[in-house]
């Protein structure tokens, strides 16, 4: 008998990475290769909601308000919570998995964050209304009140500003109290809404609900404002965690952990997402940001030089209104602060939800 030829490294290697794939085949077979369905194996196309995404699967709403679980398309190249889409359901439920979704409507409007390695993110689709809540305590911050407005005027989104925890104001000072009504009067004189709300008092919420009753709305703020006792407030039977403001830092904790729709009973839709933890504008352009301060679109383009900086550059129309009080100074320096930090790609106008 001739002696067997001993297999080169090489080789080794290739018979092994086959023998691998073929076991993946194998075991894999019983799960993925299950749910591929045939056409002949589905039921007719019908519209639906996306209510949560999870990963290659999300939940279907159809229009009975009954929720499905589906696989996506590899067609479909992006699809967030709030998106409108066709589907088919399957006629057998395969590992959980009840359907298919095929195709992605046109957004109305869709609200994105930057991400270093993706770009621009969607996080949510189909919002009419963002709601950027701010707090007395820990801290009440305009600054980040007018990097979410925007944010929000950059999607054509609009924004209306809730000040929370309104039954706090007694155990801060008469001062800063004023800091902040005087700080709300501003943003009210420019032509947002500004609303009131205390989930402890209650003061507030009948108004709150009548709010979000016609709108699908996305609640945006920093950690520890309250956003998820609001949203336990408006509707407690859904019973969204919370977690209290830290004593060390001041800050709250971030707790939604996956994108989801919610129905109010009352009428009007939330989307609950934690890609609002993020929210820079350093992708933005000095041009858009100074779009975003809708109270400065009466000087754009009258200043002396084409290439104004809007800092401190001579002949700058925006400083010479804020000095003839036809805009207010601490939007300007809040808009400046915001121009000095586009440059930086690291996040720092980050959010914590």
């Amino acid at each position: 008998m001739s002696k067997v030829k001993k297999l080169t490294k090489g080789q080794q290697r290739r018979i092994k990475a086959n023998h691998d794939k073929k076991l993946q085949t194998k075991t894999t077979k019983g799960s993925k290769d299950k749910v591929q369905w045939d056409d002949d194996d589905l039921g007719p196309a019908q519209h639906g909601t996306i209510i949560s995404r999870f990963g290659q699967h999300a939940d279907v709403e159809d229009e009975l308000n009954n929720i499905y679980r589906c696989n996506l398309r590899r067609s479909i190249k992006s699809l967030v919570c709030g998106d409108k889409v066709q589907w088919r359901i399957g006629k057998e439920t395969q590992h959980s998995i009840t359907g298919i979704i095929e195709a992605v409507h046109e957004r109305d409007s869709v609200l994105s964050r930057p991400d270093v390695y993706d770009g621009l993110k969607p996080i949510a689709a189909n919002i009419s209304q963002i709601l950027i809540v701010s707090s007395v305590l820990p801290v009440f911050n305009s600054d980040i009140i007018d990097r979410y407005l925007v944010a929000a005027e950059q999607t054509g989104i609009t924004p209306v500003i809730v000040l929370n925890k309104i039954d706090l104001l007694t155990s801060i000072s008469v001062a800063e109290q004023e800091v902040i009504e005087k700080q709300l009067a501003i943003y009210k004189d420019i032509g947002y809404q500004v609303l009131y709300a205390s989930s402890q008092s209650r003061d507030g919420i009948s108004e709150l609900k009548s709010q979000l009753s016609q709108h699908t709305s996305i609640f945006v703020g920093q950690s520890g404002v309250g956003k998820s006792t609001l949203v336990n407030a408006l509707m407690p039977d859904v019973g969204i965690l919370t977690n209290a403001v830290s004593e060390n830092s001041g800050l709250g904790q971030h707790t939604t952990t996956v994108a989801r729709l919610y129905h109010f009973n009352d009428g009007g839709d939330l989307i609950d997402s934690p890609g609002i933890r993020e929210f820079g504008l350093w992708h933005l352009t000095p041009e858009q940001v100074c779009h975003g301060f809708i109270e400065f679109s009466d000087f754009l383009g009258l200043c002396k030089f084409r290439d104004c900086k809007h800092q401190t550059d001579p002949g700058c129309a925006l400083i010479a209104a804020a000095e003839d009080e036809k805009i207010n100074p601490a939007r300007l320096a809040s808009f400046q602060r915001i121009l000095a930090s586009l440059n930086d790609n690291k996040l720092t106008s980050r959010f914590n939800d």
